[in-house]
């Protein structure tokens, strides 16, 4: 065989297929959230996780299978959406919301678990430590119990003082609150004001929310709140109070002030762990990180319709500001 036939059965050889990316298996990951398919937040968070997959070179309908499921705040809905993806034996799980790991962990210390937007995961006995997750979950927290204090703060910023504060969380989706309410009754003594809890589980107890008209509304991060925010919202405006909110998204729709994380960057850099043990990095060897990313949002708008002030110096910190 001469030179110029060597070449040509080597160019040959080349265009066929490799059998090694040929017989490489489509792989699997099941994502939980506890927001509604159907919801705004729900479509955005979906929407960025994909593009940062396809970033690392992961395609649904191509080299990943995504099988999609969504709470929409509802815990019993959560826990059987868990036996769904558990018996669709997923390579990798997606748990985005303190439920959704409760539920998967309860189900699986086997298949790898990624989270985002959680909690004080050690606190919770998801993970041994921050830096070292051990088992088979690790991931991206939101808040911690140091930020409720910062909440609280800001709404004893406000004119007229406030002077009572009732802390809005439902006891089934956010299972981490009774962590917050310890920084936040420390917080309260300092800054001298009252702090009550104020549980809501269904619609009935959003719209008592009406008659809380003797102080302001802390909302914990809780995505059963979310999912009912067009409650909370009129509730709140019907009590005409003051209120301070975990995500922008209610500022974005009427309410008054946040200071929140930044969910989306949570996911992205949840991908790029999604990524890593696809291919062989184990979760407890990948160390959970913390949000990099706060941002302050104001409603002057809804300020000026409470007849409240906010301060020029919290003014002057906002990301955004809505008039």
């Amino acid at each position: 065989m001469n030179r110029r036939e060597v070449l040509g059965l080597l160019g040959m050889i080349a265009a066929l297929p490799s059998p090694a990316l040929a017989q490489q298996p489509t792989r699997r990951l099941g994502v939980l959230s506890v927001t509604a398919a159907d919801d705004a937040i729900g479509q955005t968070r979906s929407a960025i996780l994909v593009e940062a997959l396809v970033g690392h070179g992961w395609k649904e309908h191509d080299n990943l299978r995504i099988d999609w499921r969504s709470g929409a705040g509802d815990r019993a809905r959560i826990a059987g959406l868990a036996d769904e993806l558990i018996a669709l034996k997923p390579d990798i799980l997606l748990a985005v919301g303190t439920p959704s790991v409760e539920e998967l962990r309860r189900r699986t210390t086997t298949i790898p678990i990624v989270f985002a937007v959680v909690t004080d995961p050690v606190s919770q006995g998801f993970v041994q430590t921050l830096a070292h997750p051990g088992g088979n979950i690790t991931g991206f927290t939101d808040y911690d119990g140091p930020l409720a204090g910062k909440w609280l703060e800001m709404l004893t910023q406000v004119t007229p003082k406030v002077s009572r504060v009732f802390v809005v969380y439902n006891p089934a989706t956010a299972p981490f609150a009774p962590l917050m309410l310890r920084t936040i009754e420390d917080a309260a003594r300092t800054l001298r004001v009252t702090v009550e809890t104020a549980p809501v589980h269904d619609a009935a107890s959003i719209a008592a929310l009406a008659s809380r008209k003797d102080g302001g509304l802390l909302i914990l991060p809780d995505f059963f709140t979310m999912a009912n925010r067009a409650h909370l919202l009129a509730a709140i405006a019907e009590a005409r109070v003051p209120a301070v909110f975990w995500s922008r998204t209610f500022v974005d729709e009427g309410g008054l002030m946040s200071y929140s994380t930044d969910s989306a960057e949570q996911l992205r850099r949840a991908a790029s762990y999604i990524d890593r043990i696809l291919k062989g990095a184990r979760p407890a060897d990948l160390p959970v990180q913390n949000p990099t990313k706060f941002e302050l949002a104001v409603n002057l708008k809804t300020a000026k319709a409470l007849g409240v002030t906010i301060p020029p110096s919290l003014l002057a910190t906002a990301n955004d500001v809505i008039e």
